[in-house]
């Protein structure tokens, strides 16, 4: 006995999972007009496809940046895609949205905690991403961070392209434009840590031998060679650590230094930054 479908049942469907008109004809014949089987039927299909593109690079996306109204939390969420002309897309970055809607009222500790919190009809978000790969034909993935400090401020880089947080130390509402301003620094300058403490030893240890090695091709002395890396190590941590950075919008003083205008003890406490590529 053949099911008729509806149209409003394919609209339902439309409505539910993004899938194109005739997608969701074909989903909803597949399943004897079972619309949780449906649903089923494209999430199937979005597997397949995730399959066969598991080799490709997801480069392009949407990065969303939040905090809560009070400021102490924040989140950062991608979501990858294979092209711009996913990215540009409104529904696709209407879907981000909602993502870092649910990842900002959820507070989850990892990627993975995000992936299996619920989102709509009875599906995890890691399942209405799966169902949208079908949709969309395209490699998606999800990357998340968190952060939770006295004051959290955020910032978006132009077109969606990078997300940042930075944590401050205090909860002084007049500080939150100077936090912004320094998740601008990150975003602009890529620092590797807040200061040099944070700054793994293996990344500590080749900078040393790449200095030495350095000073050792221009015939340097080999006694000589430690303190010209240790000099080295020191420019690498003034221009890769956020403290010791110069601060951009005005190149005359360190980021620590203006943080300490605002008030002598305002310092980071930590930053994420998620960026495309």
């Amino acid at each position: 006995m053949t099911v008729k479908i509806s149209a409003a049942d394919v609209k339902k469907l439309r409505d539910a999972t993004g899938a194109g008109m005739m997608d969701c004809k074909k989903a909803l014949s597949e399943a004897n007009g079972d619309f949780d089987a449906a649903i089923e039927y494209l999430r199937k299909k979005g597997q397949k496809v995730a399959g066969k593109r598991a080799d490709r690079d997801a480069k392009e996306g949407v990065v969303i940046s939040l905090v809560s109204d009070d400021h102490t939390k924040g989140i950062v969420v991608k979501l990858s895609c294979e092209t711009d002309f996913v990215s540009k897309n409104q529904e696709f970055i209407n879907l981000t949205k909602s993502f870092a809607n649910i990842a900002l009222d959820k507070f989850p500790a990892s990627t993975e905690d995000l992936l299996a919190l619920p989102y709509e009809d009875g599906a995890t978000i890691g399942e209405k991403i799966t169902t949208q790969i079908g949709v969309i034909g395209e490699k998606l993935e999800l990357t998340y961070a968190c952060l939770e400090a006295p004051q959290v401020a955020p910032y978006i880089h132009m077109g969606n392209k990078a997300g940042v947080l930075v944590g401050l130390n205090k909860d002084n509402g007049d500080f939150f434009d100077a936090g912004r301003n320094v998740a601008m620094q990150v975003a602009a300058m890529k620092p590797l840590a807040v200061d040099k403490d944070g700054i793994d030893s293996s990344i500590v240890e080749k900078e040393i031998e790449i200095g030495k090695d350095i000073a050792r091709q221009a015939g340097k002395p080999e006694e000589m060679l430690e303190r010209i890396a240790m000099g080295k190590l020191n420019k690498f941590f003034k221009e890769r650590t956020l403290l010791n950075q110069m601060y951009v919008k005005e190149g005359k003083q360190t980021v620590a230094e203006y943080l300490q205008k605002f008030d002598s003890d305002l310092t980071v406490t930590a930053f994420k930054h998620i960026t495309l590529g």
